[in-house]
């Protein structure tokens, strides 16, 4: 199988056929576009994700607790905690263990979240660390935001930009492919973007302000996470490419590597879908987070809208960043 997701086709017929037992108390079960589940706790929901943290070789703790809490917020969670499963291979070293584990420290600091257990082993087999965190959160049980709540006329909304995450980690990772080709200024200001990856101060905002649906766009960056939405929510949507900002940093570094930043990994961007754009839009800008309308959902067909007019969307596969660290080793 090759390096990524798998795709919508293999999680059903692999994945989502074997879920154990259907619990009335579960809120949001495991399901396509949906990255966390929520469990009634009375009047509150405990909301639960995980995420693993293969493609960054470097702060790879820091990203772990930040892309997990992420899956928290977008769905109007607060998040509480995490568990931290660090897997090392045999050549590892207890410094390789103690900078992953102050990574997670100085990222829990941030998030004002308690590092709540885990497990941490060194493994046979393993050719680099591999770092699975899971996160809790909580949230009132009647403002939880689930990916499947967009429908036809709502607004689709974009916080930051897309290619947050893989612009840096590619400025990282790939920096001796992009000397000489993007100037070492640029690819600095890049590697600074992580500073931008956390999305709870707007998701925890686009719950409070009406946000119908929102997902953070992970592995597949802006056009993988509207697939999972519009997948979950039942719907299509149009989106601009046009209006999808995109720093001019993400721009030089997917030129030079022939990648669409579209396609990127984009943690630190948030999509919304919402009944009023602008307004949604005024919210965020007035809290200092920068948001865009990029589109609109409608009732079944997907759209991207670029110069040469409006072509069928389809699902992303494989994300650049994996495309691109795979053809470097």
């Amino acid at each position: 199988m090759r390096t990524g997701k798998l795709s919508p086709a293999e999680l059903r017929q692999l994945v989502l056929g074997r879920l154990g037992v259907r619990r009335p108390d579960v809120l949001v079960h495991a399901a396509l576009g949906e990255d966390a589940a929520v469990i009634a706790m009375g009047d509150e929901a405990c909301v639960i994700t995980v995420d693993p943290i293969t493609g960054a070789s470097t702060q790879a703790g820091w990203f772990a607790v930040h892309v997990a809490c992420n899956d928290l917020a977008a769905m109007g969670a607060a998040p509480v905690g995490v568990l931290a499963t660090l897997l090392y291979p045999e050549q590892a070293s207890p410094d390789d263990v103690a900078r992953t584990m102050a990574d997670i420290d100085r990222a829990a600091r941030e998030l004002d979240i308690e590092v709540l257990g885990g497990h941490t082993e060194v493994t046979p087999g393993l050719v680099a660390p591999i770092i699975a965190m899971t996160a809790v959160g909580r949230a009132p049980r009647d403002r939880v935001v689930t990916s499947a709540g967009a429908r036809p006329g709502q607004a689709l909304v974009l916080t930051k930009a897309a290619g947050l995450e893989g612009t840096a980690i590619l400025a990282t990772d790939l920096a001796d492919r992009l000397a000489g080709r993007v100037p070492e200024a640029t690819l600095e200001r890049a590697r600074r973007f992580v500073e931008r990856l956390s999305v709870v101060p707007e998701g925890l905002l686009a719950a409070r302000h009406g946000a119908a649906a929102m997902h953070d766009p992970t592995e597949g960056g802006v056009l993988g996470a509207l697939w999972e939405l519009a997948e979950a929510s039942g719907v299509g949507y149009r989106l601009r490419r046009a209006d999808v900002p995109v720093l001019p940093e993400t721009r030089a570094i997917c030129e030079a590597l022939g990648a669409d930043p579209l396609k990127l990994i984009s943690s630190g961007a948030l999509l919304i879908a919402c009944e009023d754009g602008p307004a949604m839009v005024a919210a965020l800008t007035a809290a200092g987070i920068p948001a865009t309308v990029v589109g609109e959902i409608v009732a079944s067909e997907r759209v991207l809208i670029g110069p040469t007019g409006a072509q069928p969307a389809e699902p992303v596969w494989r994300d650049e960043l994996w495309r691109l660290l795979d053809e470097a080793r």
